[in-house]
C-alpha cells in the first residue's frame, strides 16, 4: 500500500507539469518583473504541524488538538493527540523522521489550522495597466491572507502571460498561489498579438477550442449576440472547458442566467443576470431616460436599484428560478466585497490597511475618474448608498437561501478596483457571507471545499485530508469566533490582564503545495515596498493618501 501511495504521489506531481517550456521561456511571456522563488522555497521530506485545532473545510466543527504530517507536497497522516485543557502526552505523538535530509516542525499549539483559501474571482493586474502594480505585490497580499488558489477570470494582460504565471506557480518557481486560468472570450489581443475577431458562431467555437488547446482551465464571458454566445457555451460544454460569466447589461435581455445556464454555463460572477431572470412585470430594467451605460456612475447607481424590481423573496418566480439553477448545478460567485463602497463610500476609502499596504499608484487608479473602470464616484449620494443597502438585503437573501437549498456558492473578491485591496478584500468577502446568513463554518466551506469543487479539483485541494495536496494555513485566533482576525492587520482586542488594547490575529503560516511561507513576512515585504514607492514619488509615507487630487 505504501508503494502504491508513493507512486500516486510521484505521478500526480509529474502530471501537474504538462507544459514543457523552460523557465526562461515562461518568464519571457511575462512583460512585468516577477521574482523567482527564494532558494528556501522547498518541500520537506517530513513536516509536522503540531498541536493545532483543525477546521477541515468540510463544514465539520473544529477538532483537536491534532498533529498533521506532510511529506513532499502531500498530507500523509492526521493524528488526534489529546483533548483541550489537558496536557498532550508525548508518547501519543508522531515522531519527526530526523534521519531524512530536510525536516521541520511547526508549533501550532492553541492555533487554528484550515485548508488554504480559494479566491474564486481574481485579476492579476500588472504595472502596464491602470492599477500599475506587479504580480508579486498581488501574490504576496494573497498568500499573506492564506489564499493558496485563485481563479483568474479575465487575463487582461493576455492569456500568454496568464498561462506562463500559472505554469511557473505549478512548478513553485515563483511565490504565488495556484492559478486557474479563465481567459476572456472576447479578448482582442494577447499582449502585443492581435487575436482573430469573433464574428460568427464558427469563430466562437474556434476561440473556445483554441483556449482549451493552450491550457486554459476555463473561459469567462461578458456577453455576445445570441448565436455567438450560445455556440461558444455549447462548444465549451462539448469539450469540457469550464465557463463563467458576468452578465453585462448590454446583453442581459437575451442572456440572463436562465438562458445561459440552459446552454451549459457553469457559474455566474457578481449578480447581473439573476434579478433579470426574476422579473415578472418587465423584460428590461427600469432605466432613467438619461441613462448611459458607459457613464459608470449611471451604471453602478442604477445597478443598486435592480433587485427591488425583481420577484419578491419566497414568491413562485423566486423559487422557480432558484430551483432551476440548483437543478443545473449552477454556481454563484457573488463577490459582495467589490460593491461595498457603493453602500458606504467613506468606510471603503478609510479602511486602515490602505495606509500601509495600498500602492500609491493603485490609489490613484481608485480615485474618481471618467476614464477608469470602477472609479465611478463622481458625486455619490446618500440616496445611492441607501439604495445599495436595500439591494444587498435582497441579494443576500437569495444567496443564503440558495446555499441552504444545496446550491454552490463560492468566495470571490474581484479586488484591485473600487477601493478593494487584494487579500484584504477576500477576508471582507468572508465577513459578507456571514452577514448574508452563512454560519462561519459555512463561510469557510465556501472558501475552500466548494471553491475546489467548482474548479474540479476537490480530489486534490479544498479540505484537509490524508492524500490531498498540502495547502494549509495556520492562524493565531479562532476565525469561527471572529472572521476579522484573518485580516493581515489583525484585529484590536483588549488584553484582560493588562487592560491594554493589542493587535491579535492574522495568518501566521501559509503552506501551498507543501512549501511553507511566512505570511507575516510577505506582508512586511509589501509594507516596505509601498513605503519606498511613496518616498520615490515625493509623498510623505506617514500621511494617509486622500481621495481628492
Amino acid at each position: 500500500m505504501k508503494y502504491i501511495l508513493l507512486f500516486l504521489m510521484i505521478f500526480n506531481s509529474l502530471s501537474v507539469i504538462a507544459d514543457d517550456r523552460t523557465e526562461k521561456e515562461l518568464f519571457s511571456k511575462i512583460p512585468d518583473q516577477v521574482e523567482k522563488s527564494q532558494a528556501n522555497a522547498t518541500h520537506y521530506d517530513h513536516l509536522i504541524i503540531r498541536g493545532g485545532f483543525l477546521i477541515d473545510g468540510t463544514g465539520a466543527p473544529a477538532t483537536g488538538p491534532v498533529d498533521i504530517e506532510i511529506e513532499g507536497n502531500r498530507i500523509t497522516k492526521i493524528t488526534s493527540v489529546g483533548t483541550p485543557g489537558i496536557s498532550i502526552k508525548s508518547e501519543n505523538r508522531p515522531k519527526l523522521k530526523k534521519s531524512l535530509n530536510n525536516v521541520r516542525e511547526i508549533d501550532a499549539h492553541g492555533k487554528y489550522i484550515l485548508p488554504g483559501f480559494i479566491d474564486s474571482h481574481t485579476h492579476i493586474h500588472s504595472p502596464l495597466r491602470n492599477q500599475k502594480v506587479s504580480a508579486d505585490y498581488i501574490f504576496k497580499l494573497w498568500l499573506g491572507h492564506g489564499v493558496t488558489s485563485v481563479r483568474e477570470v479575465f487575463g487582461l494582460d493576455g492569456e500568454s502571460r496568464l498561462l506562463a504565471l500559472k505554469e511557473l506557480s505549478n512548478r513553485n518557481a515563483i511565490t504565488a498561489p495556484r492559478i486557474n486560468a479563465y481567459p476572456f472570450f472576447n479578448m482582442p489581443v494577447d499582449g502585443e498579438k492581435v487575436l482573430p475577431p469573433i464574428n460568427t458562431p464558427e469563430d466562437a467555437r474556434q476561440r473556445v477550442k483554441n483556449l482549451k488547446a493552450i491550457g486554459a482551465d476555463g473561459i469567462k464571458f461578458m456577453g455576445a449576440s445570441e448565436k455567438i454566445l450560445f455556440a461558444a457555451l455549447e462548444e465549451a460544454e462539448k469539450i469540457g472547458l469550464s465557463t463563467t460569466m458576468h452578465h453585462a447589461q448590454l446583453n442581459v435581455v437575451h442572456a440572463n442566467v436562465l438562458d445561459t445556464s440552459e446552454k451549459g454555463l457553469d457559474c455566474m460572477e457578481h449578480w447581473y443576470g439573476l434579478p433579470e431572470a426574476l422579473f415578472t412585470d418587465r423584460i428590461v430594467q427600469d432605466y432613467p431616460s438619461d441613462y448611459i451605460y458607459s457613464d459608470e456612475q449611471h451604471r453602478f447607481a442604477q445597478a443598486g436599484r435592480l433587485w427591488e424590481q425583481a420577484a419578491e423573496p419566497g414568491s413562485k418566480k423566486w423559487n422557480e428560478v432558484m430551483d432551476t439553477l440548483i437543478e443545473r448545478d449552477f454556481c454563484l460567485s457573488p463577490t459582495f466585497t467589490i460593491y461595498l463602497a457603493s453602500r458606504d463610500l467613506m468606510r471603503a476609502y478609510t479602511a486602515e490597511w490602505h495606509y500601509e499596504y495600498t500602492s500609491p499608484q493603485l490609489w490613484e487608479f481608485y480615485r474618481a475618474s471618467r476614464e477608469k473602470h470602477g472609479s465611478f464616484f463622481f458625486n455619490w449620494t446618500t440616496e445611492d448608498e441607501i439604495e445599495w443597502k436595500n439591494n444587498y438585503e435582497l441579494w443576500m437573501k437569495f444567496v443564503n437561501e440558495y446555499k441552504n437549498k444545496g446550491g454552490k456558492v463560492v468566495a470571490g473578491s474581484d479586488t484591485g478596483y473600487i477601493y478593494s485591496l487584494y487579500g484584504f478584500g477576500f477576508i471582507q468577502e468572508l465577513e459578507l457571507l456571514q452577514e448574508a446568513g452563512f454560519h462561519p463554518l459555512e463561510v469557510i466551506r465556501s472558501a475552500t471545499k466548494v471553491g475546489s469543487e467548482v474548479l474540479g479539483q476537490d480530489d486534490e485541494i479544498g479540505t484537509i485530508q490524508v492524500g490531498k495536496l498540502a495547502d494549509i494555513i495556520i492562524v493565531d485566533e479562532n476565525p469561527l469566533h471572529n472572521l476579522k482576525s484573518l485580516y493581515g492587520t489583525g484585529v484590536p482586542k483588549l488584553n484582560e490582564d493588562t487592560q491594554l488594547v493589542e493587535r491579535v490575529g492574522g495568518v501566521i503560516w501559509t503552506v501551498k503545495d507543501g512549501i511553507v511561507y511566512d505570511a507575516r513576512a510577505l506582508l512586511e515585504d509589501v509594507k516596505r515596498s509601498v513605503r519606498e514607492e511613496k518616498i520615490s514619488l515625493g509623498l510623505n509615507p506617514d500621511i494617509p493618501l486622500k481621495v481628492e487630487n
